[in-house]
Formats: structure tokens, C-alpha cells, sequence
């Protein structure tokens, strides 16, 4: 199938594009249980990148299954598949010269290490947004977690889904200490001086 696809050469590349952007293209990608936080760090993320003067995109799981991957159930090999046309997305958006904030459960190690493959060296960060699962639970702030022990939702990560944990992420937060700001501040602690922060 692929063998009659062709890349097309262009003429402004990604050289380019950072260069006018003034600062590298970078993906934070921000993996952990459903309400351990990601979605409120990733925004206080983009937030605060925005006001440093970064050019920025914010890629939220729900936002992305309600369009680009509305298809896509919740079995492993759906999981699967929606991580990897995240991370595709998320590589477009890096030639792009943008700093992009990926924030998805991302169950599955191998997921992540093919999202962090698609890019160059530096320009991924993995962060693990922890929250032991009881206190991700007792959250639940969408009620998924007790329509799952309910048995009304099938295939739910750290209920009857698996969820890998990361063995060296980039950085670790633990939202069971942390508030979500301090959790944004150890994570834009971490960004090289190269992606834009300032000082």
C-alpha cells in the first residue's frame, strides 16, 4: 500500500520554521491514570508557555477522540492505535517548529517509546503524572471510575485495563502531594533553556 506514496519536498522546512518561531519545537507528552490531573497541567502548561511567547498546541485525549479518532473503542489494539496517530499528530505539529502538550492516559510503554522515536533527540519529555489509584478514583471526576466498578464501562485503565507505569520518565509528578501548579512548575523546570524558557 505504501509503496505508491511519495514524500513531497518542500521548499520551507523545519529549520525554518523554528527559526521564525524563535524557539525549538518540543512535545511534552503527559501520560497517566484518568484523573491523576493531566488534562488541568497540560492547560496550565500551554498557559504559561504562551505568556513566555511560545507558539503552542494543546492535544487533549477526549478533545482528539471527539474528532480525529472518534472511531477508535477502547480495546488494547484501539488504545494502541489512538496513541499512534496522536504522536503522528504531535510530529507534524514539531516540523511545524511548536511546542505541542500531549496530555493521554497512554497506557502502554511501548505506545510511548514509538511517540518519542518519531521525533529527534531533545525534543520529547515524558512525564508521568502519578496519582496512586485510589486517590485517582476517589477524584473521579467524570464518574468513569464508578460506572466502571459498576461494570457499565468495559476496558477501563486501572480497573480492568492495564496501565504500565514509567520506569524513567523525564519527570515524575505526584498529584497525591502536588498541586497541579507545582506539578506545571516541575515540569517547566525541566524545559533546556533551547525551548524557549526564559533566563
Amino acid at each position: 500500500m505504501t509503496e505508491n506514496i511519495h514524500r513531497q519536498a518542500t521548499v520551507v522546512g523545519k529549520a525554518a520554521r523554528t527559526r521564525l518561531n524563535g524557539h525549538e519545537p518540543l512535545v511534552i507528552w503527559l501520560t497517566g491514570l484518568s484523573g491523576a490531573g493531566k488534562s488541568t497541567i497540560a492547560n496550565l502548561l500551554e498557559e504559561r508557555l504562551h505568556e513566555w511567547g511560545m507558539h503552542t498546541y494543546l492535544l487533549d485525549g477526549d478533545n482528539v477522540r471527539a474528532g480525529l479518532n472518534g472511531d477508535l473503542g477502547f480495546g488494547d489494539a484501539d488504545r494502541r492505535e489512538n496513541v499512534r496517530r496522536v504522536a503522528h499528530a504531535a510530529t507534524l505539529m514539531v516540523d511545524a517548529g511548536l511546542v505541542v502538550v500531549v496530555s493521554l492516559i497512554s497506557p502502554f510503554a511501548a505506545d510511548r517509546e514509538l511517540a518519542r522515536g518519531l521525533v529527534g533527540d531533545g525534543e520529547f519529555c515524558e512525564v508521568f503524572v502519578d496519582a496512586p489509584l485510589p486517590v485517582a478514583e476517589a477524584r473521579d471526576p467524570k464518574g468513569l471510575y464508578r460506572k466502571a466498578r459498576r461494570g457499565e464501562l468495559k476496558n477501563f485503565t486501572g480497573i480492568d485495563s492495564p496501565y504500565e507505569r514509567p520506569r524513567n520518565p523525564d519527570v515524575h509528578v505526584d498529584t497525591s502531594v502536588l498541586s497541579a501548579g507545582e506539578a506545571a512548575d516541575a515540569i517547566l523546570a525541566w524545559l533546556p533553556v533551547t525551548a524557549g524558557k526564559p533566563g
